[in-house]
């Protein structure tokens, strides 16, 4: 079996050597039994296709993807503030 450190470098490798996801700014923690993606994507599915390689290459992983949305375009509202 892989350890927690091997594991966490392959993810890593793959998120940024794999050209289908090639991203460099995501974090990859283990959280007690399970490994945590983290960071920003411009967009839904970049963040949807990016866990579905990772799940992909790591069936035997538990993963939780902790992965945000970066905001690309001014609001569209005005945010109150109370």
């Amino acid at each position: 079996m892989t350890n927690q450190i091997d594991l966490e470098a392959e993810i890593q490798r793959l998120l940024t050597e794999d050209d289908r996801i090639a991203e460099q700014g995501i974090t990859v923690q283990r959280r007690d039994h399970l490994v945590v993606l983290g960071g920003e994507v411009e967009s839904t599915h970049r963040r949807d296709e990016i866990c579905r390689q990772i799940t992909e290459h790591f069936p035997d992983v538990e993963i939780a993807c902790d992965i945000g949305i970066t905001r690309a375009h001014a609001p569209s509202e005005v945010e109150e503030i109370s």
